[in-house]
């Protein structure tokens, strides 16, 4: 059985560009709990509270419930669940799902699969990753979840659908004259940037293109920052601040709520700005909640 090529082509609604990462993070929840315990089953009523905070912290902003995946993703020939009543789901009623015991776990073929082949796991992981959540994000979605992966174990993916261009670093870097567009930070060690980064608008995972017009150039904290959906770019290429970030420390206010309504440091001249249609979808699938107003110098 081709797990990868399965795990890969996982059926989930989309439309524009749409993010739905409900089956991915189920998946990935399942997978560090069969790392820690091959017999474990996930009894939803259990398990929902955590899965409801994985979808609201990596999830698009829009409200949903972990009881889609958990129905849906046995469609997928991955994922089985039972009820007190026998095999099969109840369907995808919050209600029904607690009321009937529901209890979900990796297809029976799937945990052979994993037992005979222990670095199968990492590979799977890795690959949802890359597949649905921009690299900054990994390591700390692998805590959350308890996920534990090697760097080894990355190795056999599938082939990824489109190869990035590494240039695109570089050509962001020079275009916003190696400085964070958001706070203006530009450390070195002697010729060397340090802790800057060329963070996708429009994550690569969701088609965005390694182009300039894709890219910002940002200091480490506001590139996590800015893929978590607390900072955001306004059609005025303005810098956009979540209300639901709370920070009551000088360096929260002074490195996050005072850039509200500032607008980009650069690109330089002749460089091309962050696209519209990037922006939007940033703004729709990323950024949370609404923007705090301009902050007054």
């Amino acid at each position: 059985m081709d797990w990868l090529g399965r795990i890969a082509k996982l059926r989930q609604w989309t439309r524009s560009g749409t993010r739905a990462p409900h089956k991915p993070l189920l998946l990935l929840h399942a997978l560090g709990r069969f790392q820690q315990d091959a017999d474990s089953e996930l009894r939803y009523s259990a398990v929902e509270k955590d899965l409801q905070s994985l979808l609201t912290e990596y999830g698009p902003p829009n409200k949903t419930t972990p009881a889609y995946p958990f129905h849906h993703l046995v469609s997928d020939g991955v994922w089985e669940v039972r009820t007190d009543h026998g095999h099969g789901s109840p369907g995808t009623g919050v209600r029904v799902l607690r009321e009937t015991g529901a209890t979900g776990r990796l297809a029976p073929e799937l945990r052979t699969a994993l037992r005979g082949e222990p670095e199968l796991l990492g590979r799977m992981a890795r690959l949802l990753l890359d597949l649905h959540f921009p690299p900054s994000l990994h390591s700390e979605l692998c805590e959350a979840i308890g996920l534990e992966l090697e760097p080894a174990e990355t190795a056999h993916l599938v082939p990824a659908r489109r190869q990035r261009d590494r240039r695109m670093r570089e050509l962001v870097l020079t275009a916003y004259e190696y400085r964070c567009a958001f706070c203006g930070y530009d450390g070195r060690i002697g010729t060397v940037p340090v802790g800057l980064e060329a963070a996708h608008v429009r994550w690569w995972a969701f088609g965005g293109p390694d182009k300039v017009d894709n890219g910002l150039c940002l200091c480490s904290l506001h590139h996590k920052l800015f893929d978590k959906g607390v900072l955001g770019v306004d059609d005025g290429h303005r810098i956009l601040v979540s209300q639901h970030f709370v920070g009551h420390s000088p360096a929260a206010r002074e490195h996050v709520v005072a850039l509200a309504g500032r607008p980009l440091i650069g690109p330089q001249p002749g460089a091309h700005p962050v696209g519209a249609d990037h922006r939007a979808w940033h703004t729709s699938q990323v950024f949370h909640g609404t923007p705090r107003p301009a902050t007054t110098a």
